[in-house]
């Protein structure tokens, strides 16, 4: 497959996991990364190894939107321009519902949803009005199957991913075709994520119930889905002409959607009839 030359991709919490193997990818490809994290020493050995040429790392945390606009700044007077932004910064709460204070649910919202939003809103904007007329770019929203799919143990990340979700979806449809913006959503279910494991309470002991059996095998559950394979994967998707909206990536991931839009199917269909008749008379 031919890929433009030397792209320039700004990439969100490259630290470790998924956002770090997609920055290796597109480095090995010899394109070049604005690559983000709230601890950038931890590329001090990316930086060491890639010229300044194809790799320039910044501190962001993308909860602050002044710090994000500063990146994207700092990105265009180094490269001038930007073809391809990731988000994929982001963290989980592993545990249960009541498990979870308001004051941390918020945290998460800020980081998974409002720091992706902040994000997207400076990748259009420099899409459209920075780099060259009609060249826009590619924003890839770096999400999960549990952001059409629910998840016990998990339900404020999938409410993020959910969010994230509808958002990206009615923001496409928005998006002027002569701006050249093609937006992705990939569904990619993996265990490179940061979670931080929540106590379990008193009326969760049952052994029985799935957030416990999901505590029980968490710390030895492997998961399907390698990080360098799907980083791969997103670096080709990122390069197609014509682009999914939705990118589902692993078999996985494929399963738990087709099942949930079979169970859909079925409740449609059992239960058109009550849609029957409740139109205005």
């Amino acid at each position: 497959m031919s890929h433009p030359e030397c792209r320039v991709w700004f990439i969100t919490g490259t630290s470790t996991g998924f956002g770090r193997a997609l920055t290796e990818v597109v480095l090995a490809k010899g394109e070049a990364v604005v690559a983000t994290a709230r601890t950038p020493s931890v590329l001090a050995e990316l930086v060491a190894q890639h010229p300044s040429d194809r790799l320039l790392v910044l501190k962001l945390d993308i909860t602050q939107p002044s710090q994000v606009a500063d990146a994207f700044e700092r990105a265009r007077e180094v490269f001038g321009r930007i073809d391809v932004v990731v988000n994929n910064a982001g963290f989980a709460y592993a545990g249960e519902f009541e498990s979870v204070s308001d004051e941390a649910g918020r945290a998460l919202m800020e980081t998974n949803f409002w720091g992706t939003v902040s994000v997207t809103r400076e990748a259009l904007r420099f899409f459209r009005e920075v780099n060259p007329k009609g060249h826009g770019g590619r924003l890839l929203q770096n999400s999960s199957v549990l952001g059409v799919v629910g998840r016990p143990a998990g339900a404020f990340y999938v409410a993020s991913k959910f969010a994230l979700e509808g958002l990206t979806e009615s923001l496409a449809q928005e998006l002027d075709p002569a701006w050249n913006i093609k937006v992705i959503h990939s569904s990619y279910h993996r265990d490179s994520l940061a979670y931080i494991l929540n106590p379990v309470i008193q009326a969760y002991q049952n052994p029985d119930l799935p957030t416990a059996q999901i505590r029980a095998r968490r710390d030895s559950r492997v998961y399907p889905g390698d990080v360098a394979k799907g980083a791969a994967a997103i670096y080709e998707i990122a390069a197609l002409k014509d682009t999914p909206l939705h990118f589902p990536l692993g078999e996985d991931a494929i399963a738990l959607l087709q099942a949930k839009f079979t169970e859909i199917e079925r409740v449609v269909e059992d239960y058109r009839s009550w849609s029957e008749g409740l139109e205005r008379d």
